[in-house]
């Protein structure tokens, strides 16, 4: 017997990355759009920053937003051995920006994958919804994960909320929770985005709270690996390295049944500089 226990532990000890073990790494990135007049801080003086931070935290799933397709390409050059996915949310092709994700490759295989729009018509390409001042788009992919054989799929979602609708948040939250429920079933669900949009306000309750006596399908990361808020959770940066306070508006989401290993705020910054307006969120889930 006790041989039997010992085989048992050096087979789990050698197999474990195929008992659905394998940690996966997840970053969310408002990365800036490449076409604002950001003087010092333009796409063009900083992409490699940028591109060299997401590299240093080497994520599994990155969901980028305010992508336009030249930052996308830039970033699907840049950072070899991943896939990336997305179409601009002014007509669903190239124009616009995006909510762009980015999986690796040698880790996931794509099984389905689509986009939808934050209005009360999501199919209908390019809709702006309630009171948002811009059209706003959610990317979505269905993953088989190789290295954890015989988990479920997973659903990784990206998605980025108007800055000036405030039921235009509220709606997309609602919104959100319904598709990943519906996109989602069956599936582990890992959800990235910029959401503009505060701890405890209406679309973070939206997304994450109970309702009609149902739990969220998914749980905020951060909270649950740090219980205890602070005052200098601010993921804006405004590309100050020293802006840390403010709202935490940009979030993780994750099923629950994954265990968080980890979620932090990236704070990297060169001569008082950040790679974008917005720190890097991060998490590492298993």
């Amino acid at each position: 017997m006790r041989y039997l226990i010992s085989s048992f532990l050096i087979f789990v000890a050698l197999c474990g990355n195929s008992l659905g073990n394998e940690p996966i790494r997840v970053m969310s990135f408002n990365i800036r759009y490449g076409t604002a007049n950001d003087g010092d801080d333009h796409w063009s003086k900083r992409k490699e920053f940028l591109a060299e931070t997401i590299v240093a935290f080497s994520p599994d799933l990155l969901g980028t937003q305010e992508t336009l397709l030249d930052q996308r390409n830039y970033l699907a050059a840049t950072m070899t051995g991943y896939e990336s996915f997305g179409v601009g949310r002014d007509n669903g092709k190239e124009e616009g920006e995006m909510a762009a994700l980015f999986y690796r490759a040698s880790r996931f295989e794509k099984l389905s994958g689509g986009h939808f729009w934050l209005s009360d018509t999501p199919d209908t390409v390019g809709s702006r919804g309630w009171d948002a001042a811009l059209p706003r788009i959610a990317t979505w992919v269905q993953l088989k994960d190789l290295k954890n054989v015989g988990s479920k799929p997973i659903l990784f979602l990206n998605t980025h909320f108007d800055h000036r609708g405030k039921q235009a948040r509220q709606e997309s939250a609602r919104l959100i929770r319904q598709k990943i429920q519906a996109l989602g079933a069956d599936c582990s669900l890992i959800v990235t985005g910029d959401f503009n949009a505060e701890e405890g306000g209406g679309p973070y309750v939206a997304l994450f709270a109970n309702a009609e006596g149902k739990d969220s399908p998914i749980v905020d990361t951060f909270r649950v690996f740090h219980p205890n808020t602070s005052p200098n959770e601010g993921t804006f940066s405004g590309f100050k390295a020293t802006q840390v306070s403010g709202p935490r508006i940009d979030w993780i989401g994750c099923s629950r049944n994954w265990r968080v290993l980890s979620a932090d705020i990236d704070r990297t910054q060169r001569d008082g500089h950040t790679p974008s307006d917005h720190f890097p969120v991060t998490a590492v889930l298993e």
